[in-house]
């Protein structure tokens, strides 16, 4: 772990907090058993469904760019292993989670009971429709590929929000951070490039 962080640290993951939360959360915990030995590698891996558990660099950078608050109430779209929304939760107030494969949500659900965080909510269904019902929302993340501005989100996010999301139809997208400046209306920056699984419609049918 010392030797992952380290390399976080190398890359710009700097913030104290964000490197804390990626200590203790056992990221061997979210990973099949065919990778365990590589939990700790900086590197992407697969999970079930034919999704993946992000990069450490990737999931630092992110939940650093979202400059969250212990009073924050945040959205996530796109479960996944729930390895990013562990991060979160301990760093947030409560965490709104969003993901369109059944089962990878039951996975998750059981991981977080294991870890004892409790100020997570799950939802089985559409992220890309965000979640209208707890809006709005101090910061959203999202993590897979929106195909343009994921413009139904940022109505659901505060005015003073950040929404931090992968944009571009291709394999490799721009990963961007939109922040509200109170009044309406949105700044964006690039942060980098990055390849993310494509943000899809509906929820996923599975046998």
């Amino acid at each position: 772990m010392r030797r992952l962080l380290l390399a976080l640290q190398a890359q710009g993951v700097t913030d104290p907090g964000v490197l804390a939360a990626i200590e203790k959360t056992p990221r061997d915990l979210f990973t099949p058993d065919l990778f365990k030995e590589r939990s700790f590698e900086d590197s992407a891996l697969p999970i079930a469904c034919g999704q993946t558990i992000s990069q450490p660099y990737i999931v630092g950078l992110m939940t650093q760019a979202l400059t969250l608050e212990p009073r924050a109430r945040v959205l996530e779209i796109g479960t996944g292993s729930g390895y990013q929304t562990a991060v979160l939760a301990r760093l947030s107030r409560l965490v709104y989670t969003v993901e369109r494969y059944r089962t990878l949500m039951r996975e998750a659900e059981a991981r977080f009971k294991t870890l004892q965080l409790t100020n997570i909510i799950t939802k089985f269904g559409d992220g890309g429709l965000g979640w209208p019902e707890q809006a709005p929302f101090d910061r959203i993340m999202v993590t897979a590929a929106a195909p343009a501005e994921p413009t139904a989100l940022l109505t659901q996010l505060k005015p003073s929000g950040v929404l931090v999301a992968p944009i571009g139809k291709g394999p490799v997208q721009q990963l961007c951070r939109y922040a509200g400046d109170g009044k309406g209306g949105f700044s964006k920056d690039v942060l980098c490039e990055v390849r993310f699984v494509p943000l899809l419609d509906g929820v996923a049918r599975e046998p």
